[in-house]
């Protein structure tokens, strides 16, 4: 499956509609640690760890990453 890109008016919309997504957070853990904003329900993974933490991401819905 290919990655794209979506805005945040895209995936409200979309949440709006009943898609469920997977949220995936993989700021560096100084960026999260210094953020205010965190998601609720987001999975944590740093970008650098991505493949030790595969099992934990579900594969019943689409996956949103973000980071800063």
């Amino acid at each position: 499956m290919e990655a794209t890109r979506v805005t945040i008016d895209e995936v409200r919309e979309r949440m709006e509609r009943g898609e469920q997504f997977a949220f995936v957070d993989t700021r560096n853990p100084k960026a999260w640690d210094e953020s205010d904003a965190k998601l609720p329900g987001a999975i944590r993974v740093p970008a650098d760890e991505l493949e030790a933490h595969l099992g934990e991401i579900p594969r019943d819905r689409v996956v949103i990453t973000y980071c800063t």
